[in-house]
């Protein structure tokens, strides 16, 4: 058995799971998300616990099985608590500003870059050098925040651009002054 697909996921209280052998939807004080079920998987739900099960030992279905319960905690997670991640811009001149649904960043090039953000995503401007991306769904959030950091990535040798808050930037040294 897969060691993440035979743990069992508590629902906590204010949060809802149904499932109809194809899709598995969790309904919670945040939102709704809702998951395929992949084809060899079984979602069970009881007493306030979901399990999964798989058909067959194949190496795919043994994939999907920890595949599948690692999803679904995450959408239990995310309807009652959320995702959020935290990115930092370092260089001088390096800020955002939150103008209605979007977000302008000033980032060093020669123009401000506009970033529109999905609906389901909220970013929010916590200093000019500092945002917060935050949601209920983990893969939109890290891919909103991966999108942002790509407008302008950080450099090794000053380590100037936008990361994340956790990331450590390896320098590089620079050119050496005489031989």
């Amino acid at each position: 058995m897969s060691r993440i697909g035979k743990k069992l996921i508590t629902i906590p209280k204010g949060v809802t799971a149904q499932s109809n052998g194809v899709t598995l939807t969790v309904k919670g004080p945040k939102g709704t998300l809702s998951t395929m079920i992949p084809i060899g998987i079984t979602a069970k739900i009881e007493n306030d616990e979901i399990t999964f099960t798989r058909a067959t030992d194949a190496p795919k279905n043994r994939a999907l099985h920890g595949l599948a319960r690692a999803l679904t905690n995450n959408m239990v997670v995310g309807v009652s608590e959320g995702f959020s991640k935290k990115l930092e811009m370092v260089g001088v001149g390096y800020k955002a500003e939150k103008k209605g649904k979007w977000i302008q960043f000033n980032l060093g090039f020669s123009h401000p870059v506009v970033f529109v953000a999905p609906a389901e995503i909220a970013i929010d401007v916590i200093t000019p050098t500092s945002l917060t991306v935050s949601g209920i769904d983990k893969q939109l959030v890290g891919a909103v925040a991966a999108k942002i950091r790509s407008i302008r990535p950080p450099e090794p040798y000053k380590g100037k651009g936008v990361k994340y808050a956790d990331e450590k930037i390896i320098r590089k040294a620079g050119k050496t002054a005489g031989k």
